[in-house]
Order: structure tokens, then C-alpha cells, then sequence
């Protein structure tokens, strides 16, 4: 058994990040000492069945502070007793005078609590995330003296401010001692920012096969047969499917077609609305958020899976979406875009079809791969032996586990 860990996520548990469950799970499993502490509760009134597989303790911050102030200015008078606690304050408040913002002051307060509550037989922390949970990581483990490290995925990367990142990937005694990330394009931003590129590693999440049933062997859909089309992902700006509603509204009527759509986002009514305006509501399903075994069931019983992945207009974008394995897991033709690190799983005409991101290009592309069943059932045949080849989980773990044991043991 290694020594305790302190993981910091956003919140726990959440639908839309079954890639960190997995990889928690998986860390257990390698023998790895886990707690788990929350910056939030769950809103998601479902889970995966790997929620239920980690045994780790979860712990949640004081999600606002003024919700309970007694635990707040309790932690805070511990937290001054520590030997970090005046030079994590300096930084912070160096912090705070580039970025004056509400949630910088939450996450000095919330930092305290986890620095003063940490069990004391914890030796590092580790953040999913580059963002709020790294900072709460590294203010906390500069209060107690531990050091601390980090996963980056995507939205962490693109839309923090160049300071702050390399800040916390300074040489320095604040910065993080090594940190993660799950593509090749998020590794070359985090590099140029790292004053030690050699610290960040590639570390893709990859998928545990064995929690995926074998893919169904049904023959491809026939040619003048309905399309049935499934996408998964939230309903947020960066993965476009304002877009691909409008490119579904420009399909052929000799075309018949069904839409799936599984999760919730902020842009459900909007989109909705959009449907409707468009003539085409009647040929949309909405799901709402699913659990896994629900996600896998509808990409079994449909024949093109959609991902119109594009930046938003906050610099917001996916990293490489794990819906696009799994898609793949189960032999699932794939219609994506080219953006950011979806390239480094699909080849262009080879494990699936990347569109330009606009509704005249994706309208083309389905009405493409509509009419030629066969090429799409064969690059959905070479993307899950990519699959299976390249991106499972367990190097990715192996390597993973083996930097946060250094971490925990080097103290």
C-alpha cells in the first residue's frame, strides 16, 4: 500500500467525468491510498457504476463559504498555525491582485479548510484539473509543506490565464512537481509554459475495456435504410450542436433520420427551441444525462455517432473526448471535427470522418456516410483496432501510478 493521497476534483461524483472515476478506480486498484475532496456537491442525480467501485473516503469543501462560516474561520486559525500558511498568502494575494474575482477568494478559504482538516498521514495531494482544483491543491500543500501535482484536460488549459499556469509549473517550491495531461496538443501548450517541460507528462485516459461489452456483430445498415444518429456530450457552446441542428435541418428529405442526444448543459431550452423553429423536433430525442450502461445502449442500436466539437468563444474546447472511444468500443462509424486533439485518435477517412465545423459541412458529411454504409462500417472496423492497440487505459495508469508514488514517497 502506498501512502495517502489527498485528490482534489471539482465535485464528485459527476456524469460528464467518468474518465476520472476510471482512473481513480484504476489508481486503487495499483494499490494507491485515496481521498477524495470536493469543491462541490453532485447535482447529477445519477452515477456510473464505477462510483460505486472506489472505496476512497470523500470529503466535501465548503462549497460557498458563507454557507458555513464556523468550519471556515475555524480552518482558517489552524491553517495560520502551519508553516506554509504566510508564504501561501503572499502568493495568493499576488493572485487575487491579477485576478480580483469572487471565486480566487473561495478558493483561499477552501484551501485553508483542506489544509487544516488533511488527515496528518497524508504525504501529497493531486488535482484533477488545472484550473480552481489545482489552485485549492497548491495553496493547501504550501500551508502544510506537501507536495502536489496535477491532471489537465481541456477547458483548464485553454482558458487560464498564461501567468497562472506557469506559475504553477514554476521551479519554485509552490509549483506543482510534475503534471498530467491527456493529449499531445494540451501537452505542447503545457510545455511552453513549464519552466521544466520534462515535467509534463502524456498521459492519455484511454478506456478499461473490460467494463464494455464486446461490439455488436449486426450487419451495417443498408443504403436507403434510416439513419439512426446518437451524440453524447453536454450542451455547452464548445460542442457545437447548435450546428449540427442546423446541418440536420439541411439533410435531403429522401433522407430518413433519427437524432439521440444524451446529456444536460445549460443550452438544453436554446437548442431545443432551435429544433423546433427548424421543423425537425419530431426527429430528435433528448435523453437528458445517462449512466454508462445506458450510453453504451444507445450506441449499439444506432449507426453514426456525431461529436461537431468546436472552439468556443471563450478559447473553451474539448481535449480528445472519451465518447469518441467509446463510440469506437463498439463499432461505431464516427463523424467528428478536427479540433484540438481529435486528430490524434481519428485519421481523416481512416478511423472516421473529420467535417469542418460548420452545418453545410457536417450536412454534407452525414448525407455522405449515409449513402455509403459499407466505407463507414470499415472505418469504424480500423478505429477500434486503433482502440484496442493504442489507447487503452492501463499505460497510462502504470505511468500515472508511478509518478504519484514518487510524489507521496519522496517526503
Amino acid at each position: 500500500m502506498t501512502q495517502k493521497l489527498a485528490v482534489v476534483v471539482k465535485g464528485w461524483p459527476r456524469l460528464s467525468e467518468t474518465f476520472i472515476a476510471q482512473e481513480l478506480v484504476a489508481l486503487e486498484e495499483a494499490g494507491h491510498d485515496l481521498d477524495i475532496w470536493s469543491l462541490r456537491h453532485p447535482t447529477d442525480t445519477k452515477t456510473h457504476p464505477l462510483h460505486d467501485r472506489l472505496k476512497a473516503k470523500v470529503r466535501y469543501l465548503p462549497e460557498y463559504l458563507h454557507h458555513d462560516p464556523a468550519r471556515v474561520w475555524q480552518a482558517r486559525a489552524i491553517a495560520k498555525t502551519l508553516p506554509g500558511y504566510a508564504a501561501a498568502y503572499d502568493i495568493w494575494r499576488r493572485d487575487l491582485a491579477r485576478d480580483l474575482d469572487k471565486n480566487r477568494i473561495r478558493r483561499f478559504g477552501q484551501a485553508c479548510v483542506l489544509a487544516a482538516e488533511l488527515p496528518a498521514e497524508t504525504r501529497g495531494l493531486y488535482a484533477h484539473f488545472l484550473h480552481t482544483p489545482a489552485s485549492v491543491a497548491r495553496y493547501a500543500a504550501i500551508m502544510r509543506g506537501l507536495p502536489w501535482s496535477f491532471s489537465a484536460h481541456a477547458k483548464d488549459i485553454w482558458t487560464s490565464p498564461d501567468w497562472e499556469i506557469s506559475e504553477k509549473l514554476s521551479d519554485a517550491s509552490s509549483g506543482a512537481t510534475f503534471g498530467a495531461t491527456c493529449t499531445a496538443y494540451g501537452a505542447a501548450q503545457l510545455r511552453r509554459l513549464s519552466a521544466d517541460p520534462a515535467r509534463i507528462d502524456l498521459v492519455y485516459h484511454g478506456l478499461d475495456l473490460s467494463r464494455f461489452p464486446d461490439p455488436p456483430d449486426h450487419a451495417p445498415r443498408r443504403a436507403d435504410d434510416p439513419l439512426r444518429l446518437v451524440s453524447v456530450g453536454r450542451l455547452v457552446e464548445k460542442k457545437g450542436f447548435d450546428r449540427l441542428i442546423a446541418a440536420l435541418a439541411q439533410l435531403p428529405s429522401s433522407l430518413d433520420w433519427h437524432w439521440t442526444h444524451i446529456g444536460g448543459g445549460p443550452l438544453s431550452e436554446p437548442l431545443e427551441k432551435q429544433a423546433e423553429t427548424a421543423g425537425i423536433a419530431a426527429r430528435i430525442t433528448w435523453c437528458g444525462p445517462c449512466d454508462q450502461p445506458q450510453v453504451i445502449d444507445h450506441m449499439r442500436n444506432a449507426d453514426l455517432f456525431v461529436l461537431p466539437s468546436r472552439i468556443a468563444e471563450d478559447g473553451d474546447r474539448d481535449g480528445l473526448p472519451n465518447v469518441l472511444m467509446e463510440a469506437a468500443s463498439q463499432r461505431l462509424p464516427i463523424l467528428t471535427t478536427a479540433v484540438s486533439a481529435i486528430p490524434e485518435f481519428i485519421d481523416d477517412g481512416v478511423h472516421g470522418t473529420l467535417s469542418k465545423d460548420t452545418p453545410d459541412a457536417l450536412a454534407a458529411a452525414i448525407t455522405r456516410l449515409a449513402s455509403k454504409p459499407a466505407g463507414a462500417r470499415e472505418m469504424a472496423d480500423t478505429a477500434l483496432a486503433r482502440l484496442r492497440a493504442e489507447f487503452v487505459m492501463e499505460p497510462g495508469i502504470v505511468r500515472l501510478s508511478q509518478r504519484l508514488t514518487s510524489l507521496t514517497e519522496g517526503v
